[in-house]
């Protein structure tokens, strides 16, 4: 017979009972303390003075911690038991037992093993560090009245101390108790009339038989005995020959930073991995995977006694130290080197401290995947990814319709992926016969990974998760399950075969788009962080192999050790609390302040002292570019006495300069200027005026015409410049979303704008429009030089907005049914119509330094220094400005925000094209430093589409150089690098600085030939020879004499 209701019933009873029979309590531990901010060891703080708190005691105020110690002494009826201890002060707690962290007490974590047997009479001192919190973790808010606070305070004390027990865990009926629960949750799911479903009913009501909680101890204890026993067979039923297979392993996602600050991830790091490898000690089959350097880093720091356990547990084979990157890093919006240097630290630290080469990127939570990955993968040693995100979407969402397979990315290159549907999996019965139903790849597939365990703020499995497994290897009706690594699954799916499933292009995730504008700071920070490193780098290599400047390799490697934790997949994407960003802020402000004084150094080592200016200029391609002159100059000459093009304006003076390729130029500031033989560039309060195009603009600062001198062409279809506002109040995951329907809540932006004129001459026109924005007020400078097709606008905005998002819009007279938009290390065409869901689905998608539409022989772009989000609804290009999301930051992006975009048209084919160098120009200005260094130039590239990315040393001390170079244009191109450097060979490398394959140097010329969106990346081995290196700086120096 099957399970009647009342049986369903009874059986629920008993399960509730066998619950409450599991623990014997034999005493409490009187606890003292104290209240603390600061982080300290175990040692540290138990040397510390310390008051009684007994229970009941309320503590905690936001941020801050407690340390609790007691001392005990087992009882005589402790002998020989399993013995626990139950810790409870009220928070998250580290606990240790005589100075060793032996694990945690987290929501789902609430014993610590004593003994098993214990002796009577062992004495222990436990100590435990606990975290009060910080108010309420808020990620979700609905509409909001005037005043009301999304995130409030928290009250003056967050917990209260509870009681600190130890006694006699019933070890026997915990594993009835786990017999129970894996029949009782398989039967469910299988088919009712199953003759295994009734033989599963009966061994449940043999158990509500058999024992008998209201008898005493002893006799129920011999009924749990006579129940497993029952049980037992049916236990045993095993699948016949065709099961599906799940690889599973232990897994806690720990996120870096979210709803709470580094400090407490700290924390988290050491509860999380003192319980897992507590866990590892009680199941010898165990393995637990755990990502992330810089979590190891944390422990080694804080723990060094716990960090040698992982190491030893590594060396067993139970702790799987697997994931590639250094932190579980954002892939939209970092950028493509930053990705590199994920890789690079990340494997160097697993290979260097664990022994461990990573074949894996494991990133199960972040918000989707860069169509750049694959090759990157593939050049950093990554053979496999695995992701879970991409599955999690709106039920309305057009389905992702793989989940193992070959993923291709924007240069051809694959990597084998699979995508989970959980990362945090149970082990019942029903979460396995779930996993494998999910998937959405029907046919091809026989097997599945299975992360396990709970996680985002950490925790990982429980005994629980160990225990059904035990149970579960082969059990009728459950797929068969393996504890293993997840490398092991891709070593047999390839040893099988791999389905012949191909996914090109890149992973979209259908959800978080508003992570590609969140927290409009930090991403700037971000930006100008990577560059101001990239600049750091390339001028550090020139003055050490020029003049034997000391190469500051230590501090870089901090510096972009700190970009590469901001960039953690919930900190750059804007999805955490305040303090969060304030911290990541101030960090990303150390990092520029960092390697603005190395590339000042650096450069200071190339120039002489003299009145004159020196320009240096770190893109690969001669550029010209306006140079602000000290007070005092109302022009500029060459270090030979040619006059350069110069203006006053209100601020100053300005000089038109060629600086050449990585390289630089000096110009002497002079007091007259001749005057230009060259019509101005014409600025009216309607109208800005080059010798290639005309803007014409209203009232409010919009563009209402964009003549095309050249082509005779009107280009505008709208108004540009057009600043557009809508509600946003996302259904869900307020930091996170952009709902799709926000295009039906527009908010009126009528005002009209102040415009006056800045500036105009023969270099450039400028106006400065004023207008307020709802309840903000923007203030931006137009500017239009000579001979640029790019109009740069110079923006600040007081951003003082409650659920708002604002865009930029310019509509074009272009016709294309696809947007261009650049990503890491190339660009990827999107939709711009809704003409199928998963059209309709990319309404916001992720730039990096322009969006363009083209046609055959001509287009349009808006390029940006820090934005990342942007539509294209047919012709019209819509830059995502600020969002004003109210959780977990209430006061997120408020304040002054600013940022520079500019448009920019060109006449012709994209290949031939600026687009790429403009977009470059207006993120990396040119530098100016006092001192003469003549004019020189160490790398070049004879093609345009051929961009040096990063120019550094090698990270193997050796001095060697790295210079990392792309194809931007999806065009296959020969092309040759040159270099002033004294180099005595060159070889190919991967992007981890490993040698490929020998390269033909000839006069410091090296031919290269690259596929459409290739990443090369060539060392270059400089001669040690004095006179090589002095030839070489003469020769960049050569002209320094002349001033």
């Amino acid at each position: 017979m099957t399970l009647s209701l009342q049986w369903r019933n009874k059986i629920d009873m008993w399960r509730g009972a066998l619950q409450e029979f599991l623990f014997v309590e034999l005493g409490e531990v009187s606890l003292e303390g104290f209240i603390t901010r600061e982080q300290l060891s175990c040692q540290e703080a138990c040397a510390r003075p310390m008051d009684a708190i007994p229970a009941g005691t309320a503590w905690g105020a936001k941020w801050e911690y407690a340390w609790f110690r007691g001392r005990f002494a087992l009882p005589p009826e402790a002998d020989g038991q399993y013995v626990v201890l139950k810790p409870d002060v009220g928070g998250e707690s580290a606990v240790y037992l005589d100075g060793r962290v032996v694990g945690a007490v987290d929501r789902q974590h609430h014993e610590i093993l004593l003994g098993n047997p214990a002796s009577a009479g062992s004495q222990y001192e436990v100590a435990l560090e606990a975290y009060a919190g910080h108010g309420p973790r808020v990620s979700r808010t609905t509409v909001m009245a005037p005043g009301v606070e999304s995130v409030p305070e928290p009250p003056p004390t967050q917990c209260v101390v509870g009681r600190t027990v130890y006694g006699i865990w019933r070890e026997e009926a915990y594993q009835l108790a786990m017999d129970v629960e894996t029949l009782y949750r398989l039967r469910d799911c299988l088919d009712q009339d199953d003759l295994y479903v009734a033989q599963i009913d009966a061994a449940l009501r043999e158990f509500v038989r058999l024992v008998d909680f209201e008898q005493e101890p002893d006799v129920v204890m011999g009924g749990v005995a006579a129940a497993r026993e029952a049980l037992a067979p049916v236990l045993q039923a095993a699948n016949g020959t065709v099961a599906p297979t799940l690889y599973a392993f232990g897994h806690s996602h720990i996120d870096v930073a979210w709803l709470w600050p580094l400090e407490e991830t700290e924390r988290k790091t050491t509860r999380t991995f003192a319980t897992q490898l507590a866990l590892m000690e009680q199941y010898p089959e165990y393995k637990f995977q755990a990502s992330q350097p810089h979590l190891f880093r944390w422990v080694k720091r804080n723990d060094p006694e716990l960090y040698a356990r992982i190491v030893e547990a590594t060396k067993r084979g139970q702790w799987v130290p697997e994931g590639g990157m250094w932190v579980e890093a954002d892939t939209n919006v970092a950028g493509g080197e930053a990705l590199i240097r994920q890789f690079l630290h990340g494997k160097r630290f697993y290979q260097d401290e664990l022994g461990v080469d990573c074949e894996l990127l494991w990133l199960p939570d972040v918000f989707g995947y860069s169509g750049a990955l694959p090759q990157i993968m593939r050049g950093c040693g990554i053979r496999y990814f695995a992701t879970h995100k991409i599955t999690w979407v709106q039920p309305d969402a057009a389905k992702f319709p793989h989940n193992t397979f070959e993923w291709r990315g924007i240069d051809g290159t694959g990597v084998l992926v699979h995508l989970m549907n959980d990362y945090n999996s149970h082990t019942d019965p029903s979460a396995l016969i779930e996993r494998w139903r999910q998937r959405m790849q029907k046919d091809g597939i026989s097997a599945r990974l299975l992360p396990f365990g709970y996680g985002d703020g950490g925790g990982g499995p429980t005994r629980n998760h160990l225990e059904f497994l035990r149970r579960m290897g082969d059990l009728q009706g459950v797929p068969r399950t393996r504890i293993t690594s997840p490398n092991a699954f891709f070593h047999d799916l390839e040893r099988e075969g791999v389905p012949d499933t191909h996914y090109v292009g890149e992973l979209y995730y259908q959800m978080h788009r508003g992570t590609y504008t969140s927290q409009a700071k930090t991403k700037r920070g971000n930006r100008k962080s990577e560059l101001a490193l990239r600049d750091a780098e390339l001028w550090g290599v020139a003055a050490a192999a020029l003049t034997g400047y000391a190469y500051p390799a230590a501090e870089l490697d901090e510096a972009w050790k700190s970009v590469l934790l901001n960039q953690f997949h919930d900190i750059l994407p804007g999805s955490s609390i305040e303090r969060v960003y304030q911290e990541a802020e101030a960090l990303f402000a150390d990092v520029i302040r960092t390697a603005d004084d190395i590339a000042a150094e650096a450069r200071g080592r190339l120039i002489e002292g003299a009145e004159a200016l020196t320009v240096f200029n770190s893109l690969s391609w001669t550029r010209d570019a306006l140079v602000a002159l000290p007070e005092g100059a109302q022009a500029a000459e060459t270090a030979d006495g040619a006059a350069l093009l110069s203006q006053m304006t209100p601020e100053g003076a300005y000089a038109r300069v060629a600086v050449p390729s990585c390289g630089w130029t000096t110009i002497v500031p002079v007091a007259e200027a001749a005057a230009p033989p060259l019509e101005d560039v014409i600025a009216t309060p309607t109208m800005l005026e080059n010798d290639l195009l005309r803007f014409t603009f209203d009232a409010k600062g919009q563009i209402t015409s964009i003549w095309d001198k050249e082509t005779e062409r009107e280009l505008a279809t709208g108004l540009g410049n057009a600043f557009k506002m809508w509600r946003d109040v996302p259904c869900n995951w307020d930091a996170w979303e952009i709902d799709s329907n926000y295009v039906d809540f527009p908010v009126a932006l009528d005002e009209d704008a102040e415009i006056e004129v800045v500036t105009s001459g023969p270099l450039m026109g400028q106006l400065r429009i004023s207008r307020r924005l709802n309840q903000s007020r923007m203030t931006q400078t137009a500017t239009l030089t000579r001979g640029s097709r790019t109009l740069v606008f110079d923006t600040e905005i007081d951003w003082q907005e409650t659920h708002m998002l604002l865009k930029v819009a310019f509509p074009v007279d272009l016709y294309a049914s696809e947007a261009l938009q650049e990503i890491q290390f190339g660009h990827i065409a999107r939709p711009n119509h809704k003409s199928r869901p998963f059209d309709a689905d990319r309404f916001e998608v992720c730039n990096h330094r322009w969006t363009a539409l083209v046609e055959s022989n001509r287009g349009a772009a808006v390029l940006n220094d820090c934005k990342y989000g942007v539509n294209v609804a047919d012709n019209e290009i819509a830059l995502t400005l600020l969002k004003a999301a109210t959780a977990p930051d209430m006061h997120a992006d408020k304040g002054l925000q600013q940022f520079t975009y500019a448009f920019h048209c060109w006449n012709g084919c994209f290949h031939e094209s600026d687009v790429v160098r403009q977009g470059y120009e207006i993120n990396v200005p040119v530098t100016v430093q006092e001192g003469a260094g003549g004019s020189a130039s160490l790398f070049q590239v004879d093609a345009p589409n051929v961009v040096v990315e990063a120019v550094k040393l090698a990270e193997d001390g050796s001095g060697d150089v790295i210079v990392r170079l792309y194809e931007a244009k999806r065009a296959k191109t020969g092309c040759v690098l040159t270099t002033a450097l004294p180099v005595a060979s060159a070889e190919r490398t991967d992007m981890l600085e490993n040698s490929i394959e020998p390269l033909t140097l000839q006069g410091g010329r090296i031919a290269l030939d690259l596929r459409p969106f290739e990443i090369a990346t060539v060392r270059l081995h400089l001669s040690k020879s004095d006179e090589a290196v002095r030839a070489a700086l003469a020769a960049v120096l050569e002209g320094a004499d002349a001033v």
